[in-house]
């Protein structure tokens, strides 16, 4: 039972990554997910989300208009599609299963210190950098 966190790499500012989260020993189907991305030296914190039950998306502000979250259940993987990246997107991302299918805090859950209680499987991450 696992997710494995893909796609991570190099690129330019103002350049595209798709990452992608594909689960392995449990369906996705139901369960709500996550991105969460750490930077060095900051804390952890909340990118992205998706239901499980009406694919319901919520954003954290630094990101929205700019990243995409997207489900694909018959293939079971989550993805993260991200434009114009800053370099201040670098960071490590990960990708955690929620127990429940719903964001946890529904509109605020990027802005919510307890977003990733509920996360019960965590991938390990995939190193994003933005730099000329």
């Amino acid at each position: 039972v696992q997710l494995q966190a893909s796609g991570g790499g190099l690129v330019q500012p103002g350049g595209s990554l798709r990452l992608s989260c594909a689960a392995s020993g449990f369906t996705l189907d139901y369960h709500a997910i996550a991105w969460f991305r750490q930077a060095s030296g900051k804390e952890r914190e909340g990118v992205a989300c998706i239901s499980g039950s009406d694919y319901s998306t919520y954003y954290a502000d630094s990101v929205k208009g700019r990243f995409t979250i997207s489900r694909d259940n018959p293939k079971n993987t989550v993805y993260l599609q991200m434009n114009n990246l800053k370099p201040e997107d670098t960071a490590v991302y990960y990708c955690a299963r929620d127990t429940g299918s719903e964001c946890r805090y529904g509109s605020r859950w990027a802005g919510e210190p307890r977003n990733y209680y509920g996360m019960d499987i965590w991938g390990e991450g995939t190193l994003v950098t933005v730099s000329s």
